[in-house]
């Protein structure tokens, strides 16, 4: 950082960015004004300031993405995506604008005070925006499902008995009703089309998946990390997503920490207190990590379906699983016992999970580089 002269403080917004400027050194940043939100005014703004090799550059993660970053690195600038959740508030300081928080930036780069949010390349953006749409479908999906679900019991219309909800008997059934009022016909119709339109997007989606998970730069990831169980296709496509590169994580509790899985802390001399989840981190990560880790409140064994995704895995990852598989069972049983809920025991299960799945992805993702190497 000694060759660092200029500290550039960037708030972007859609269609402006507020730029701010401090040099080395204890003095105040200086604002230099709003420029637009485009690549050839954020080129001429920067070629003003100075030397690429002597400018730091930083700015909020936000709507805007990544784009910004990768734009100013093929320039040869260096950029720091900054985690807003993590960037130091004063409590006193009741006046927001964009100038403000343009220089605050740019004072707060050059002290160091900044926590940098990881930037995905194209390709693992292309993954995330993938496994997110999919998550998305999956949402409207259930609320297209409850509104019917409504409408039917508005109408005083029950499913035969022995039938499974939303399975194929069951639409069967639905297909095979009717209603006498015509407007009632119409939203009946409407609302099943559009149940079958989703799950159709979803369909398409989970192809999409599934093919990258087979050919692109993160299939050995992906399929290496199925070796868990609990853990199928989609699951470790989200993991992977999500996660980006698991080697950029000294250790599991790192990871532990991004993914927001870890309890809240207020500890003072002799008390120390500890709390639910912080929930900080990357939530999509912390969803798919306590949906996988309700396989583990059943007795470990290798299912056929388990045996199918870990053939052909190196060994050393199969035996991480069957560890995995006996300690966190143990661990749900153990916490069940103390008079834990289901909830609590699994989110503390879905912790340690994802020291596994750090252990399995760095591993993979090590043998990956080798190979490219």
């Amino acid at each position: 950082m000694d060759r660092i002269t200029k500290y550039v403080g960037m708030d972007v917004s859609k269609d402006r960015i507020d730029v701010a400027v401090a040099d080395s050194g204890r003095e105040h940043a200086r604002y230099w004004g709003p420029i637009r939100n485009s690549a050839d005014e954020v080129r001429k703004m920067l070629a003003r300031i100075g030397d690429p090799s002597k400018t730091l550059v930083c700015y909020e993660a936000g709507p805007t993405g990544y784009v910004l970053a990768r734009y100013l690195k093929s320039l040869g600038f260096e950029c720091v995506v900054v985690a807003p959740s993590l960037t130091p508030k004063q409590p006193g300081n009741h006046v927001k604008t964009d100038r403000k928080d343009a220089i605050r930036l740019a004072e707060l780069l050059r002290a160091g005070e900044l926590t940098p949010a990881w930037v995905p390349d194209e390709q693992d953006e292309g993954l995330r925006d993938l496994v997110r749409a999919r998550e998305d479908s999956k949402e409207d999906l259930l609320r297209a499902k409850q509104r019917l679900s409504k409408f039917l019991l508005r109408h005083g219309v029950h499913s035969p008995s022995g039938i499974k909800p939303w399975g194929e008997r069951y639409k069967t059934w639905l297909h095979s009703l009717h209603f006498e009022v015509r407007s009632a016909e119409v939203v009946f119709r409407q609302y099943v089309q559009e149940i079958e339109r989703i799950e159709e997007t979803v369909k398409r989606l989970e192809d999409a998946i599934h093919e990258h998970s087979q050919e692109s730069v993160h299939a050995p990831v992906i399929q290496a990390l199925q070796v868990l169980r609990g853990i199928k296709e989609v699951a470790a496509a989200t993991i992977v997503a999500e996660v980006g590169s698991f080697l950029r994580f000294k250790n599991a509790r790192q990871l532990m920490g991004y993914s927001g899985l870890v309890p809240k802390e207020y500890s003072s001399g002799e008390s120390v207190r500890r709390g639910s989840i912080t929930k900080t981190g990357n939530s999509h990560l912390r969803k798919i990590l306590i949906e996988s880790s309700w396989s583990y409140r059943y007795n470990p064994r290798v299912s056929a379906a388990i045996r199918k995704r870990q053939d052909g895995q190196n060994p050393d990852l199969i035996e991480i699983s069957w560890k995995a598989q006996n300690r966190l069972h143990k661990k749900y049983s153990k916490l069940l016992a103390r008079g834990k809920s289901g909830q609590v025991a699994v989110t503390a299960v879905a912790r340690e999970l994802l020291g596994f799945v750090w252990s399995v992805g760095c591993r993979a993702e090590s043998q990956r580089l080798n190979r490219a190497a």
